[in-house]
């Protein structure tokens, strides 16, 4: 039977699909492209997919992480004190999503570097006390902090390698902002290392890249965990964000790293901008952009929860263009969001074209502190420059709550470390 040999050997097309969080027409344009290379079934005449063919990516995505028992308890119910004081420093740092939900979890950030002057002076503002350092990475040297420091973390932007060599080394990196992610760990080396990328790495040069970065820590003498997805709409973040964790434990350490287990429950939009969940209130005022008037006469015709499907054909074709002739659902296109549903994943213009999140009620996008809010961002949480770069700070941002997840289990890492192995 076609089940029986799917589940030893093989996938389907629409099985791959679902893995990978892509639609079968984009499986089947890799296909044409040589990128993966399907199978009959030599009974049914099936297209299906050999799992080790699909190498590294199949590797970090089964299991994934959000397929776990989620009876357990959520990581927001689970108290985790530091035992002692924690010292982290940031790199990629952007208008600190990450850092925040890292403070929330215990950990004192000694360091936050970051170059795009909006989102220091957003650091800065909200937070005086952080030690934040606005220049290149290449710049800085970090061996002030070798053996101070605890953890770094870091979303290095996804940058290729040279295939030169069979095996990546430290030196292949160089060059890119993951040389420098990397640099810094070996001038700090600090008991864990976690880096944050989106998902799109995992099959970026076909998982090479990938791979070349866990050979590169590797070499820096530290063991890798397999990287995961995290889906942010699991640890309570109302938006369909994934990203890709990688986490570095400095070898002879022994450290037990566990991702965090998620909730049961997934936020809605409503749960974000309305009393609920989330939020004890009603999302703040503030300003926001707003579409051009083409655009809203088009979007008011979308229903809650509906997207370009839901307008009549001419106007589809009008409104897609080329766009329409093309395969795949393009989902965001024209897209009305529901009170009763997370958002789509955030860009960094809210009102860019094929990409609408439009607002429930109002035809309109979302405005900054609604993005904040989806973003899990504390409401007394500013952002520096203008409206634009308000937008873009918040879009980049890795969610609060996602972070703060990440940031219990770091924590509960380094109490079992030096309750047992460490010095107290």
């Amino acid at each position: 039977m076609l089940y029986n040999v799917v589940m030893k050997k093989h996938l389907t097309i629409k099985e791959v699909s679902e893995l990978l969080d892509i639609s079968k027409e984009t499986l089947r344009r890799w296909d044409a492209a040589g990128k993966l290379v399907p199978k009959r079934h030599p009974i049914n005449k099936y297209r299906i997919y050999d799992k080790a063919e699909l190498e590294y990516v199949m590797q970090l995505e089964l299991p994934s992480i959000d397929q776990q028992d989620t009876d357990s308890p959520s990581p927001f119910d689970e108290i985790i004190t530091p035992i002692r004081e924690y010292k982290s420093i940031e790199l990629f740092a952007g208008a600190g999503g990450l850092a925040i939900g890292l403070e929330h979890a215990g950990l004192n950030t000694v360091l936050l570097n970051e170059i795009d002057k909006y989102a220091c002076e957003t650091l800065r503002k909200n937070r005086p006390q952080w030690n934040v350092v606005e220049a290149s990475i290449a710049a800085l040297n970090f061996e002030q902090y070798r053996g101070q420091v605890d953890v770094v973390t870091g979303g290095f932007p996804c940058q290729a390698f040279s295939f030169a060599g069979k095996k990546l080394g430290f030196d292949d990196a160089r060059g890119t902002l993951f040389y420098e992610f990397a640099r810094a760990v070996k001038e700090i080396q600090p008991l864990i290392a976690i880096g944050e990328n989106v998902r799109g790495l995992l099959s970026h040069e076909n998982g090479k890249t990938l791979n070349g970065m866990v050979s590169v820590l590797e070499e820096l003498g530290y063991d890798v965990l397999l990287p995961r997805v995290l889906k942010a709409t699991k640890y309570m973040v109302p938006q369909k964000r994934e990203r890709l964790i990688l986490v570095a434990i400095r070898k002879g350490t022994n450290i037990t790293f566990e991702y965090p287990k998620p909730c049961a429950y997934e936020p809605t939009l409503r749960d974000a901008l309305k009393e609920g969940v989330l939020y004890d209130c009603d999302v703040p005022y503030s300003s926001g952009q707003l579409y051009p008037k083409s655009k809203e006469e088009v979007l008011q015709l979308v229903p809650p929860g509906g997207y370009w499907r839901d307008l009549p054909i001419d106007i589809q074709k009008q409104y897609m263009q080329k766009s329409y002739y093309l395969g795949g659902g393009k989902t965001g296109m024209a897209r009305r969001i529901s009170w009763d549903e997370p958002s789509l994943t955030l860009t960094c213009a809210p009102a860019q074209k094929q990409t609408e999140r439009c607002h429930p009620d109002h035809t309109r996008p979302f405005t900054v502190r609604e993005y904040a809010r989806i973003q899990t961002f504390p409401d007394d949480w500013v952002f520096a420059g203008s409206m634009t770069q308000q937008y873009k700070q918040i879009g980049n941002a890795v969610p609060v709550n996602l972070a703060y997840a990440i940031g219990k289990q770091i924590v509960k890492a380094l109490n079992g470390y030096y309750e047992n192995y460490g010095k107290k």
